[in-house]
């Protein structure tokens, strides 16, 4: 017995002299890493006559998440560069002006959302073409009007031309050379049946895979005949991403009341805008008034704070001082957060 306690001491007198060998572990060096989505804000303001309010600064936003406060983290207007306010985690996701214009028709034409620390100027454009059946009038005008509206964007601005009828079809991908989006818009033909929210919700998520600022501008003579997904998943997957949807539709259109319903509802929650043209002519005033509020918007970002919500989270900006309460505010009304594992699947680096 007396042997085993000798064992037994010796044993515990080489275990505390290995431990006390050992560097001791120094708590300010240990490095806590967390994934933070940065939520990604498009801002219009514009005065009680629709023209476009410029020259504001961060300190002018208040920006609530579920009525808790949120710090800016990115801000920028129009086509200038995003500059950071705050520090970036080196695991967050980086996201990647011509004078005022009046244009309006049926008084749904607005008068007159780069690394964190560089700049990220200009958005990625999308365009969604209708070629269903329902666009064998006015085919061409409508192609002359996307045309001019991809002209139109100058600077660093990338465009992606897709159209669609029954399936999507991607004419070009998001790249800076108007000649291949022009060409694809060449050749775009009319015919077969119309899915548009199918179509839709593929374009949102190919933008979707893109750091900066992102929107969707779709051009349909109305109604959907052959999706088999709803329109609110569209919304809601628009709104998690932070693109706004712009939708610009024929007077066909507004004679069918659903769809028009729809498409003000699907760009008012994307923080977007719905034109319904009468003429050729409108629908070139549509895309003039769409690359003008590009120009002019607010672009905003921030990091959630803690917050135990995962569904839906309602986003409020407001201005601050009595001089700028007159103004009034357009963006999107709240998102619902993707799991950390899809959004991590879906991302791909900007180009």
């Amino acid at each position: 017995m007396a042997q085993r306690s000798v064992l037994f001491l010796i044993l515990l007198a080489i275990l505390f002299s290995a431990a006390a060998s050992m560097p001791a572990q120094d708590d300010s060096q240990l490095n806590i890493r967390v994934k933070v989505e940065l939520v990604q804000l498009n801002v219009a303001v514009m005065d009680r006559k629709g023209n476009y309010i410029s020259g504001l600064h961060p300190s002018d936003f208040v920006v609530m998440e579920d009525g808790i406060p949120q710090k800016v983290a990115t801000f920028g207007e129009g086509n200038e560069p995003t500059r950071s306010l705050v520090e970036a985690s080196s695991d967050s996701v980086k996201p990647g002006a011509p004078e005022p214009s009046s244009s309006r028709v049926e008084g749904r034409f607005a008068t007159n959302p780069s690394s964190l620390s560089s700049a990220m100027v200009g958005a990625s454009v999308f365009i969604l073409f209708d070629t269903s059946n329902y666009m064998y009038r006015g085919f061409v005008f409508a192609q002359d009007a996307i045309s001019d509206f991809v002209r139109s964007l100058d600077g660093p601005d990338r465009v992606a031309f897709y159209s669609y009828s029954r399936d999507l079809s991607k004419a070009s991908p998001l790249t800076a050379d108007r000649s291949k989006v022009l060409k694809g818009v060449r050749t775009t033909v009319a015919g077969d049946d119309a899915a548009l929210y199918n179509a839709l919700l593929l374009t949102v998520k190919d933008a979707g895979q893109y750091s900066g600022r992102k929107v969707i501008v779709v051009f349909s003579n109305g109604p959907d005949n052959a999706s088999m997904v709803p329109p609110e998943d569209v919304a809601e997957l628009a709104q998690s991403k932070g693109i706004p949807i712009y939708m610009i539709s024929t007077r066909e259109a507004k004679l069918e009341p659903v769809s028009s319903i729809v498409f003000e509802r699907l760009s008012a929650a994307t923080g977007g805008e719905a034109y319904f043209a009468k003429t050729w002519r409108d629908q070139k005033r549509a895309f003039a008034s769409i690359r003008d509020d590009l120009a002019h918007l607010y672009s905003l970002s921030y990091y959630p704070q803690p917050n135990p919500n995962r569904g839906w989270r309602a986003i409020s900006v407001k201005l601050i001082g009595e001089r700028l309460k007159k103004y009034r505010i357009r963006t999107r009304d709240g998102y619902r957060p993707l799991p950390a594992s899809a959004a991590a699947a879906e991302r791909v680096p900007a180009l």
